[in-house]
């Protein structure tokens, strides 16, 4: 695909969550898809005609196990933050359909014990995952989506 094709794609909607344990710390996972160090939070795609807080906490406990009520919501971004694939695997992911994502993000408070997340769920996502200090967040994955990790953070500070 050409650059200008790509361009003229649409973005796909998504939700990420930035899921805080009692300690502050972010829950990561470990992509099962990628052979080199590539750690996220929870996100995945909005179904046709669903909200996105029902499509964050759906996505986040097909993602982890972690059920609705062992969360609070504390935050949400006030608009949807975008971010572009690399050009390369435009053609491979969501069979070439989509430039990227536009993400709402929602910060969530987790209330439960590690032993209530599971990674092992139908469509397992994550190979291992961590808490891991926020501060960390930004270095530590892909850097495509770094630029979206910063303005994420940066909208919750309040809350971290």
């Amino acid at each position: 695909m050409s650059p200008e094709e790509i361009a003229r794609l649409p973005y796909r909607p998504c939700v990420g969550v930035v899921l805080l344990n009692e300690e502050g710390l972010a829950f990561v996972g470990q992509r099962k898809d990628r052979f080199q160090e590539a750690w996220q939070m929870p996100q995945g795609g909005v179904d046709k005609g669903e909200d996105p807080r029902d499509a964050a906490l759906r996505e986040l406990e097909e993602e982890t196990g972690v059920t609705r009520d062992l969360v609070t919501i504390e935050a949400e971004t006030a608009g949807w933050v975008p971010y572009d694939l690399p050009h390369e695997i435009v053609p491979e992911i969501w069979k070439g359909r989509f430039r990227g994502q536009e993400q709402k993000w929602f910060l969530m408070r987790f209330h439960g014990q590690d032993a209530q997340v599971n990674i092992e769920t139908a469509h397992q996502e994550f190979s291992t995952w961590r808490w891991m200090p926020v501060e960390e967040l930004v270095d530590r994955i892909v850097p495509f989506k770094r630029d979206v990790y910063r303005a994420v953070l940066k909208e919750f500070e309040d809350h971290l």
